[in-house]
């Protein structure tokens, strides 16, 4: 649909808004048949389905907005909607702490982006967001393009929840387990999205990239670390979502916009996944009386680990002939090997057996196999 004067309703078609458009219709149909079920009986289940249905609704906006005005209204209401939906047990302290810290946090992204989108309006003369990156990559833009990129970058983080702006995602489990999926698989991915639409912007501020590398690589490791020590599993698999965020924004700040796009779709998937099946991951674990004994990788198991791991990585590496692909995008596939080493690690243990350490290696190589594959369809996708 049109717009006149650039205020209105329009939507983009191309590779990012058709694939998030299908992620969220499809992570959106089955968080409303799980809250169907899961909220049976609650008094007000009929305000929280319309709540939820319209909350995706504004999310299927964003992702399709094709000018400044639609991307602007259906940024902000998809924040106005999560917060009703955190306050669905309003005498809850927990739940009014949450949502207080994510209406600052949502307030500081929103005005970040309104000063952007403005300073776009202005700058490129239109509000299409199709015409305003096609200026960009052909250098048409101002000279304080770079500070809209440094807005967006602010508006990113904020809404993504990197550290230290992470407070309000680890600290929402008083609302419904559905609301943790949507927001999880969907609504925390809107800063990735924002710097993946703008992303021509983006590239012509590439001290504003190196600064989104930098945070967004050490927020990725401080979260992960954090994940680890969590014993609930809402709790820990909020600090994964942080530490997913930060490493899509590194990916970002890397110029690496495709594979960030792959990455947006694997978690949301993924953890949609996971918070829904939290319930009954809980009660199989309490199932197991007896775990058996815990494989502990020592030092020398952990130096094996990483050499085996590099001579995969580097193997995979040769084999595929990808030597000749930029600095970054060899930089973050070198990432992978902490990963994959950690996975060796537990084979290599001591007290672990041979099925162990040959499974772990073959899912090791699947690890480095597979980030391959997402390289090449990232190309692909961005041919």
């Amino acid at each position: 649909m049109g717009s006149s004067s650039g205020i209105g309703l329009s939507a983009r078609s191309d590779i990012v808004s058709i694939s998030l458009a299908l992620t969220v219709g499809f992570v959106g149909w089955v968080v409303l048949r799980f809250s169907r079920v899961a909220l049976d009986g609650e008094a007000r289940q009929s305000w929280f389905m319309g709540w939820m249905s319209l909350t995706l609704a504004c999310v299927l906006a964003l992702v399709v907005a094709g000018n400044l005005f639609q991307l602007m209204v259906a940024w902000v209401a998809v924040g106005t909607g999560l917060h009703r939906l955190l306050l669905f047990y309003p005498e809850r302290p927990g739940a009014q702490r949450a949502a207080r810290k994510k209406s600052l946090s949502g307030l500081i992204a929103s005005g970040a982006l309104l000063i952007a989108v403005s300073l776009l309006a202005h700058g490129f003369g239109t509000t299409d967001i199709a015409r305003i990156a096609e200026a960009a990559r052909a250098g048409n833009g101002s000279s304080s393009l770079w500070i809209v990129a440094g807005l967006l970058a602010v508006a990113a983080v904020f809404k993504s929840a990197l550290i230290p702006t992470h407070g309000w995602l680890t600290e929402v489990m008083e609302a419904p387990t559905p609301v943790s999926a949507l927001m999880h698989a969907g609504v925390v991915n809107a800063g990735g999205f924002l710097l993946i639409r703008f992303a021509d912007v983006m590239l012509s501020a590439p001290g504003v990239l190196a600064v989104l590398a930098l945070v967004g690589g050490l927020s990725a490791l401080i979260a992960a670390a954090v994940a680890t020590t969590q014993s609930a599993v809402k709790t820990s698999l909020a600090w994964s979502t942080c530490a997913q965020m930060s490493f899509m924004v590194l990916q970002c700040g890397l110029a690496l916009f495709p594979l960030a796009l792959l990455h947006i779709v694997a978690h949301s998937l993924y953890k949609a996944h996971a918070f829904l099946s939290s319930g009954s991951a809980v009660a199989a674990v309490a199932q197991q009386h007896r775990p058996g004994p815990v494989a502990v990788p020592g030092a020398g198991a952990v130096l094996r680990a990483f050499a085996l791991s590099l001579a995969i990585y580097g193997g995979a590496l040769a084999l595929s002939g990808l030597w000749h692909e930029p600095p970054q995008a060899i930089a973050l596939g070198a990432i992978l090997v902490f990963g994959v080493a950690y996975l060796i690690a537990q084979g290599l243990a001591e007290a672990a057996p041979w099925p162990l350490f040959w499974r772990t290696t073959l899912m090791s190589l699947g690890a480095t196999l597979g980030y391959f594959a997402l390289h090449w369809g990232a190309n692909a996708l961005s041919a």
